[in-house]
């Protein structure tokens, strides 16, 4: 059964993992949501539930943007890690205009 709240997308973009105290260690992000994300790599040997520093390397046009949160890992197996991202995702969301009031 899918536990999923978000849908993820297939993606191939270098993400730099580090535990507290840790040296980044550099991964390929697989697939990625708002509030998500399976990284390949080697052997993390951190548990489930440790929490993590991911830094996001996104290239667009000649320009590298770095996107930094904090995640916990949800599971481990041989491929890599799903990670879960802690705090609110960063975008911007439509606003709603005030109800104009009617009387001058």
């Amino acid at each position: 059964m899918e536990r999923r709240l978000l849908e993820r997308n297939k993606v191939s973009t270098t993400v730099y993992l580090s535990a507290p105290g840790g040296r980044f260690r550099r991964c390929q992000a697989r697939n990625l949501s708002a509030m998500g994300v399976f990284l390949e790599l080697e052997a993390l040997g951190l548990p489930a539930g440790s929490v993590v520093n991911l830094v996001f390397a996104v290239s667009l046009d000649n320009t590298v943007r770095l996107h930094r949160r904090k995640a916990v890992v949800a599971h481990v197996d041989v491929d890599g890690a799903g990670l879960m991202m802690q705090g609110r995702a960063r975008y911007n969301r439509p606003e709603s205009s005030p109800a104009r009031s009617e009387s001058l």
